[in-house]
């Protein structure tokens, strides 16, 4: 299905990358890899071994900046976050891509029945679970997992969204103006993987307190 492209942030993934290229060489999909601008590793001889994968360079750097920038880079109708550790199992794509008949985004969580996560950690489950239920209390959202950024949704109306965040803090941003903009979404169940290879980019506590501030900036609309 060409009609979707996978956007993928890429930020000193030299452990899982070549792994990841290999799985998601059983899909069909366009593949748009978002490089860190602060990231020296050369990985364009691995990508020109793999199909339908294109790259650009981010001006700026941030997990943030590589969304915003793959957003307005891609030319397909649709789009969708998956991470290049490989914790993002892309064998879901296609139960994500149907929902798509009756609504424009696709969150995935990792806390409804059936779904899970070999790569959380207590503190990670506690946060995701605080912020979801932030976001259900601020801003009525209706979703379980509000920190999970494997998104499936309409390129042309997420431009419409006019993301800011240049850090992890678009990982509320996204949910929230697409909630405020109306439009149509929901969830399905996720597994998340062990990552392939590299430490988790997040630092929980600095990254906690700018999510924190951020839903509180949206909420009274700073």
């Amino acid at each position: 299905m060409r009609n979707l492209t996978l956007l993928i942030p890429v930020k000193n993934e030299v452990e899982s990358l070549e792994v990841f290229l290999k799985l998601l060489d059983d899909f069909d999909y366009e593949k748009l890899f978002v490089i860190d601008c602060s990231d020296k590793n050369d990985y364009s001889n691995l990508l020109n071994k793999h199909k339908n994968c294109q790259s650009i360079k981010s001006s700026k750097t941030g997990y943030g900046q590589a969304l915003i920038g793959g957003i307005n880079s891609i030319n397909t109708k649709y789009f969708c976050i998956i991470n290049a550790d490989g914790s993002m199992d892309p064998n879901e794509l296609s139960e994500m891509l149907k929902l798509t008949h009756n609504c424009s985004f696709v969150f995935g969580t990792r806390y409804i029945k059936g779904a899970g996560s070999d790569d959380d950690t207590i503190i990670t489950l506690i946060g995701n679970k605080f912020f979801s239920f932030l976001g259900k209390i601020f801003f009525n959202l209706h979703i379980t997992d509000i920190l999970y950024t494997y998104v499936l949704g309409e390129t042309k109306l997420a431009r419409q969204l006019e993301l800011k965040k240049r850090d992890f803090r678009i990982c509320v941003e996204l949910p929230i103006k697409i909630h405020q903009k109306k439009y149509n979404y929901r969830e399905i169940r996720s597994y998340e993987k062990s990552r392939i290879g590299g430490k988790k980019k997040v630092n929980a506590f600095k990254d906690g307190f700018l999510i924190l501030s951020e839903m509180i900036k949206l909420y009274f609309k700073i």
